[in-house]
Formats: structure tokens, C-alpha cells, sequence
């Protein structure tokens, strides 16, 4: 079972965490992480794009020339696709890129990506983030104290604090989650994970089962 050290917001240590293992030190499954990964960005695709066809073209209902005798090549409407202003032929059409992966899958991506910030001492567990107000100038100092500041972090939170939220909103490479929301793609894609006792206590709740 993985021990980390406990730190309060001044980076100092305040005690230690036991982490479960089979959460936080499971072998790393790349083709999971890659699966997952895959299909979080695939979700994100509006897949809005559109190009009318020929018959959705305003106009065009007339022939415009008779078919034969103009010396002209025979054309029967002048929203044909080879004609400026006319229809798209394939052109894109509105679809969704989401990809269904199994919740088993899911939950282990997330896994894997956790027990690497670990191996990686790419996580730390903070007591408590503890802001009376909105204050960037804080955050930032927090974030120095654990050397972060010119990083991208992902902070943890067991519950909501709108004030961290906006402590951390003008912080370039700085996104805070509660612990519901932790995705392995946020996790994959920061530098130094910084997450409360509570948190750790809700994350081993959920991906246990």
C-alpha cells in the first residue's frame, strides 16, 4: 500500500496518506489509457459541420437552357454540384464522434493515469485548501510552495469552493475539479496533481467498486 506524505498549503508536511493500491498502484494499461483518452477528446467534436446537397440549394428548379440545339453541354439545373454556387457532393453533414467504452474500462484508464502521477511523484495530497475570499495572489503562492507555479496543475477537491474555482480562473494551466469530475485525460494532461485527504477518500470510493 503507497504512503504519501500530507502537506497543508504551505508545502509543509503535516502527517502521511495511505493510498489504496489497487487504485493508485495497479500496473499501468497503456491501449485502456489510450482507449479512454480516444474517446473523451472524440466526445468533445461539436460535429456541427454542414454543406448542403443539390436539393437543399435555393433555386436552381428551372433547366437552364433547352437540352439540345444550343450548342452548349445539357445542364438541368444550375445548382448542380460542378456549378459555382451550386450543391456540395459528400460534403460533411451533422454526426456525433462520441465512441461508447465500457465502464470498467473507463474506470481503469483512470487508474492507470492516477498510479502514474504517483510513480511519477507527480501527486501531492493536500490536507485542505482553505480560502476565506477569491485571491489569485494566494493560489499562486500555494502553487509555489509546491513548485508548480509555471505548470499545468489539476487541483482536487472533495467538494465545490467557488473561491478556489476563482482563485484559480486567471492561473494559465490551472483547472480545478471535484472529485466526480476527474477524467483521465485532465490527469494525463497536467504536470503535478494536487488533491485533498477528502478527495482521496471519494475517488477510492468510486473506482473500488
Amino acid at each position: 500500500m503507497p504512503e504519501l506524505p500530507l502537506y497543508d498549503t504551505e508545502g509543509q508536511t503535516v502527517g502521511n496518506v495511505d493510498l489504496n493500491d489497487e487504485i493508485f498502484d495497479v500496473e499501468i494499461n497503456e491501449n485502456v489509457v489510450h482507449e479512454a483518452v480516444t474517446a473523451q477528446l472524440a466526445a468533445k467534436r461539436a460535429g456541427t459541420a454542414k454543406t448542403k446537397t443539390r436539393g437543399q440549394v435555393r433555386g436552381g428548379g428551372r433547366k437552364p437552357w433547352r437540352q439540345k440545339g444550343t450548342g452548349r453541354a445539357r445542364h438541368g439545373s444550375i445548382r448542380s454540384p460542378i456549378w459555382v454556387g451550386g450543391g456540395t457532393t459528400f460534403g460533411p453533414q451533422p454526426r456525433s464522434y462520441e465512441k461508447n467504452v465500457p465502464k470498467k474500462v473507463k474506470k481503469l484508464a483512470v487508474k492507470s493515469a492516477l498510479s502514474a502521477k504517483v510513480a511519477e511523484n507527480s501527486l501531492s495530497v493536500v490536507d485542505e485548501f482553505d480560502f476565506e475570499q477569491p485571491k489569485t495572489k494566494q493560489m499562486v503562492s500555494v502553487l509555489d510552495n509546491f513548485k508548480a507555479a509555471d505548470k499545468k496543475v489539476l487541483i482536487v477537491l472533495n467538494v465545490r469552493d467557488n473561491n478556489i474555482y476563482k482563485s484559480a480562473s486567471n492561473i494559465p494551466g490551472v483547472k480545478v475539479v471535484t472529485s466526480n469530475q476527474v477524467n483521465v485525460y485532465d490527469v494525463l494532461n497536467s504536470d503535478k496533481v494536487l488533491i485533498t485527504k477528502g478527495a482521496i477518500n471519494q475517488v477510492e470510493e468510486v473506482l473500488a467498486v
